[in-house]
């Protein structure tokens, strides 16, 4: 059956996804033929998530690798599977509920909303999968994983360990003190009302306000305050009873434990240690703050005082826990003012006992939000704590100056001091609302235990991350890292597995305030720890710790002797069960077939953007619970940005869907593109256009096999032994690109792989040796001819495959009796021995002199239908035998008449290709006062384009400010027009010599 026109990518794809799967091509294992494996973890996407260009980009490199190591027949897992993303998918499913007007999650309560969850999960969740399919991933998808896989209530189907795993790891962290329960800071999301990691935190820049206050000294003191010049000259003395502080957050004041000034700030030397008056609150009960020092303070920026809210702000906790400066916190989990608690008046005298270094203990229950304030939102609240410090007179004013428009008068005005500036500003991304640095019971894992291994692994080698610039950013991180927080308040994920029992305050009275924390896999195990702990045998789970006072008090009742444990309600950061990823998916913690094969893996790829929250916990996990790397090599690729170079971004509206590019160009075309581009430690710049053109280049190789079918060539057969000269020249640039491709993907320079393909298949093949072919056909050349293309568009099929699966495979299915698919093909291992020197020398000469010809046509405008004269005016004996031997291909594809030997003369121009010069005659085909005048337009529009770019290029500003991607691009252009200001004015001077 003749082939189609052209390739129709939405059938074949569909069609040849469908007999990978059907014949589990992408099996582990599957076309095996070596012992050693090659694994790779896919970075398992949201359960929610839909294939954006990101994920096209990070999958197609992934499966490149794969493809060309199952190829090469190694033992291969693309381990595929989904993260249950926490609070993405109970926001989808929360959502979901409200719009069918069902009743909320903490109606329904907990095992119902879980449900609720894994219904949705089955109904919707492999969308993401389904969609990475269509990219031609070829993932081991009978294994997909799933990191709540066998949690308890999981319908069938969804059976697995990786719940176990992940109870398993926590209990033994615990175990050994490396997770423990405490109080810090962390993001709080006050839409979910959960803690949240860095990575779920967008900071955008929005309009803000600075307003600058006054906090008066205790007792109505005052001081000298002089501020002096860079050289020592008093600019300023006056006495002031207060130092002033400038805030974004006006309500946080309420929470403030001291004010910070630099040690050496000389202007506050005499006010260090005295306390000040925080100028909002009940008069009556307004609190006092000690001034203390730390390097902290900027002394150059504002006034170089800065009130310190331990509780609400990142900055300001690192300094009060270096100076034991008590933590208020002022909100609660809705991002209200806090409501609970003592009084406010209570609070404060508390508050100001411990500014006079008084030891007050815990003050988790003090609560310094004025009962007006109580309840309020926190923006409303900074709206009332605003009117008060200026109607009370302490805020910082500045004379503003209006002249009357009738009189022209002057007036002037005292006005409180506010800044209108951007300010950047930190919004959960998927609730959209300010997030605030929140001070809550939190479970975290003390890194700083087991980071040591993660950084010894990269140190010495085990592990390599690539490109080299991103090991600074995985040390760095590293070396300066804080407890991870390992909590949230969401009821999906994997629950603590933490039961508590009542304390015991004396022998009469149990203290549910202090409870006891038995840690164990199950209820079974803890109720087991808590009967050795209480010595009672029967113990009962309750629903919290309410319910275990009811029924204790109901009991106490009956006489019975019994003990009641409640759950942790909150479950694991999905970073955390993510990080055991490699372990989880191979079966651990039992000592699986595939544990002993696959583990350690070989190759992570992955973005940049999740070095620390995925990458350094994998590899300090791995490491604690298997004492061994997850992996030898982390490939870090870049960002896919659009054609102009800006981040994509739904409020740009230049965010690209990649499966309109499949829809549009084909999947082939988009995964070719996205390789090509794929320069290391760049970010690649998409844009349609560029996928457009790869569609070109699927046509061509589909036309250049349509031309061979035409002329009776097939594939599947072994190498040929050819005798001419063009046919031997072709099987050993055949093998050059072989050996280019293997070095590149070895060094995971996957676009030299994509562009050194591009320029063989379409220059070297589809066009130069189709074009050299065609007088073959006719003779006695023709059947070496058909066996050496047959071959050639085979090896073509083959090392174009990892790259672009599906076009290839339909044509290695249509020209040839195959024993396999394509997928399972036997990847080249030839090298230079195919490489005839002879061949190659004549017909590289051959290319470039009808290069040389086609060129020097072009710049001077010679029509292209126009035959010129060949005139031989120098050529050595190599020269005259590879003219002799191909003379009627270069005749054809120059458009010249036979060479014959002469001068050169006037109306000539001369082109030389080693060993030999030539003379065409153009006088009478060109009129060379216009091209002239053209070549000249021409010269001047390029000098003066590189002119303006060595200007950008010799300005300091530029060269200091700009990405060193934009700087290497100007340069690139500079060459590239210097290079063709050097041609224009070869051309000039052959016309002015004519």
């Amino acid at each position: 059956m003749s082939m189609d026109k052209s390739f129709d990518a939405e059938a074949a794809e569909a069609r040849i996804s469908a007999e990978w799967e059907n014949t589990n091509a992408f099996a582990a294992g599957a076309n095996a033929s070596r012992s050693e494996t090659f694994t790779v973890m896919i970075p398992p996407p949201n359960v929610t998530g839909s294939l954006h260009i990101g994920h096209a980009f990070n999958n197609t490199l992934q499966d490149i690798l794969i493809r060309w190591h199952r190829m090469r027949g190694f033992d291969t897992l693309w381990q595929p599977g989904q993260d249950h993303a926490g609070i993405a998918t109970q926001m989808v499913v929360e959502r979901r509920m409200a719009e069918r007007q069902e009743p909320n999650r903490r109606v329904i309560g907990r095992d119902a909303f879980v449900e609720k969850i894994w219904a949705w999960k089955q109904e919707s969740g492999d969308t993401i999968i389904n969609q990475l399919k269509r990219l031609g991933a070829s993932c081991d998808w009978s294994r997909n994983a799933f990191t709540m896989s066998g949690a308890p209530g999981a319908p069938a189907g969804e059976d697995g360990n990786f719940h176990d795993a992940v109870i398993r790891v926590f209990v033994d962290l615990y175990n050994k003190g490396i997770i423990y329960r405490g109080k810090r800071l962390v993001n709080w999301d006050p839409h979910f009302e959960t803690a949240i990691s860095d990575l779920e935190v967008e900071n955008r820049e929005v309009p803000g306000h600075m307003w600058h206050f006054k906090y008066p000294l205790a007792g109505g003191e005052t001081y000298e305050y002089v501020e002096r010049d860079e050289d020592g000259n008093v600019t300023l003395r006056e006495t002031r009873n207060y130092i002033s502080i400038a805030t974004t957050r006006p309500e946080t004041m309420l929470g403030d434990g001291a004010v910070a000034v630099h040690p050496d700030d000389a202007r506050y030397a005499p006010i260090v240690g005295k306390l000040v008056e925080i100028p909002v609150g009940p008069k009556e009960h307004r609190r006092l703050i000690p001034i203390i020092t730390d390097e902290y303070p900027d002394p150059d920026f504002g006034s170089g005082a800065v009130k310190i809210t331990g509780a609400h702000d990142f900055n300001d906790y690192g300094v009060a826990t270096r100076n034991n400066i008590p933590l208020y916190a002022l909100l609660d989990t809705k991002g209200a003012m806090r409501t609970d608690g003592l009084s406010y008046a209570d609070s404060a005298a508390i508050a100001t006992r411990a500014a006079r270094g008084e030891d007050v203990g815990d003050v988790s229950n003090v609560n310094l939000v004025p009962d007006d304030l109580r309840g309020l939102d926190r923006y409303d609240a900074r709206k009332l704590v605003i009117d008060q410090i200026n109607a009370e007179g302490l805020a910082v004013t500045y004379l503003h100056k209006e002249i009357d428009a009738e009189t022209g008068a002057e007036h002037l005005e005292k006005r409180p001091l506010v800044e209108a500036k951007p300010i950047m500003q930190p919004f959960g991304d998927r609730s959209n609302v300010v997030i605030e640095p929140m001070l809550t019971d939190q479970w975290f894992v003390d890194t700083k235990q087991i980071v040591g291994p993660a950084i010894e692994a990269v140190r010495d080698g085990r592990t390599e991350i690539l490109p080299e610039q991103h090991k600074k950013v995985y040390f760095n991180w590293l070396e300066n890292i804080e407890p991870w927080t390992i909590s949230r308040q969401l009821w999906w994920g994997h629950q603590i597995p933490v039961w508590y029992g009542p304390g015991q305050k004396n022998d009469q009275q149990a203290d549910y305030d202090n409870p006891v924390a038995f840690c164990a896999v199950s209820f079974d195990e803890a109720a087991a720890l808590a009967r050795q702990h209480y010595g009672t045998t029967e113990i009962h789970e309750v629903t919290d710790a309410q319910q275990a006072i009811d029924d204790r008090l109901e009991a106490a009742t009956l006489g019975a002797q019994s003990q009641h444990l409640w759950r942790d309600p909150d479950v694991l950061d999905t970073w955390f069960s993510s990080g055991l990823w490699p372990l989880g998916t191979l079966g651990w913690p039992e000592d699986t077939a595939e544990l002993k094969k696959y583990f350690p893996t070989d190759v992570l790829v992955t973005g940049f953007d999740i070095i620390f929250f995925w990458v350094a916990r994998m590899m300090m996990m791995q490491l604690e619970v298997a004492k061994d790397i997850p992996f030898h090599t982390v490939y870090v690729h870049g960002l896919v940005r659009d054609e102009k170079g800006a981040k994509m971004s739904k409020s740009k509206g230049n965010v690209i869907d990649p499966l309109t590019l499949i829809d549009d160009f084909g999947a082939d075309a988009l995964r070719m593109t996205l390789t090509s581009m794929a320069a290391m430690g760049r970010d690649p710049k998409l844009g349609p256009r560029h996928v457009e053109g790869f569609r070109n280049f699927v046509t061509k190789i589909w036309n250049a096999t349509r031309f061979a079918e035409m002329n009776g060539v097939r594939g599947g057969n072994p190498r040929p032994d050819p005798s001419h000269n063009v046919n031997r020249w072709i099987i050993g640039e055949v093998a050059r690109i072989r050996q280019a491709t293997d070095e590149a993907l070895e060094t995971y320079r996957f676009n030299d792989a994509a562009t050194g393909l591009y320029a063989f298949v379409w220059g070297k093949v589809c066009d130069w040796y189709v074009e050299f072919s065609k007088p073959l056909f006719d003779g006695d050349l023709a059947d070496e001819t058909r066996a050496t293309m047959g071959w050639v568009l085979d090896q073509c099929y083959l090392m174009l495959h990892p790259i672009m699966p599906f076009v290839t495979e339909e044509l290695w299915a249509l020209t040839g009796d195959r024993s396999k698919m394509l997928v399972h093909g036997d990847w080249p291992t030839y090298g230079a021995e195919l490489i005839d020197p002879e061949a190659d020398r004549q017909m590289n000469w051959v290319i470039a002199l009808i290069e040389s010809v086609r060129s020097a046509r072009a710049q001077m405008g010679v029509p292209a239908g126009a035959k010129l004269d060949l005139i031989v005016t120098e050529a050595d004996a190599f020269a005259r035998d590879a003219l002799t031997a191909n003379a009627p291909l270069i005749e054809r594809l120059a458009r010249v008449n036979a060479p014959v030997d002469g001068t050169a003369g006037k109306g000539m121009i001369a082109v030389s290709a080693t060993g030999a010069s030539f003379a065409l005659p153009i006088g009478d085909v060109i009129d060379a006062a216009a091209e002239t005048a053209r070549l000249q337009k021409a010269q001047a529009k390029s000098e003066k384009d590189a002119d303006g770019l060595r200007k950008r290029l010799s300005n300091p500003k530029f060269v200091e400010n700009a990405e060193a991607e934009v700087i290497e691009e100007t340069r690139d252009k500079l060459a590239a027009l210097d290079d063709d200001i050097a041609r224009l004015q070869a051309a000039l001077e052959q016309l002015a010599a004519m």
